[in-house]
């Protein structure tokens, strides 16, 4: 990998790279709030159910294959994961928080690359012709750049993981060394979901955590929240 596609692959999957993704726990807060999730081991059991029960099999999977409809300049194709993607999320605040994030991603990303098939998928999901999900965003991106599908997943996986413990020490008595190491616990876990992804034929997209999805319907109803879902 070279410089100027390790540089970019860094870039986006930084966490100071503004897709509004801090503002989400995508259900950890009900969990915690609910006295389910307590400790670091709660949260490296959750997120580890959530990278091989969906992030994995469905988000990394679609943003692989929409890798490859952006370099084919197929955004027919790119908008039907798209719409695969708004089925596959039964949560509306999970869904609407991927949508956010993503039409976050597509804004700069446009913005930044010049790229004009990026534009004209934002300027779709600006004009309500497209949902905008962040993996599918995020996808798009890494055929600009020409990351590997191993990549390309990795890198989203990671960055949703990073994201979450984030969250996890904003929510829970955690120090900042304690959630490092649940991350680098959780690197095995992102190398071989990603791999998966990688390797996964689109028509095997798969998503089941129902807790997640039930925590996230829930949110919306606690006395106090700190995030947007």
């Amino acid at each position: 990998m070279d410089s100027a596609r390790l540089l970019s692959l860094l870039h986006w999957s930084d966490s100071a790279f503004p897709t509004g993704g801090y503002a989400h726990s995508f259900g950890l807060e009900g969990y915690c709030q609910a006295g389910m999730v307590t400790d670091a081991d709660g949260v490296e059991r959750l997120l580890a159910a959530l990278l091989e029960g969906s992030a994995g099999p469905c988000d990394a999977t679609c943003a692989v294959a929409s890798r490859l409809a952006l370099r084919a300049g197929d955004l027919g194709a790119c908008r039907g994961l798209d719409l695969t993607l708004e089925a596959m999320k039964p949560a509306r605040e999970l869904r609407q928080g991927s949508r956010q994030m993503g039409r976050q991603t597509l804004r700069i990303s446009a913005a930044l690359t010049r790229d004009p098939r990026l534009q004209d998928y934002l300027d779709d999901v600006d004009g309500g012709r497209a949902p905008g999900h962040h993996a599918l965003a995020f996808g798009m991106v890494a055929g600009v750049h020409d990351w590997s599908a191993e990549e390309t997943a990795t890198a989203l996986l990671y960055s949703t993981t990073a994201l979450l413990v984030g969250a996890a020490l904003r929510l829970l008595p955690l120090g900042q060394t304690e959630g490092q190491r649940l991350l680098a616990r959780l690197h095995p876990v992102i190398a071989r979901v990603a791999r998966d992804a990688a390797r996964r034929d689109v028509a095997d997209l798969a998503s089941f955590t129902p807790g997640l999805d039930i925590q996230g319907m829930r949110h919306e109803r606690l006395d106090a929240r700190l995030f947007r879902s």
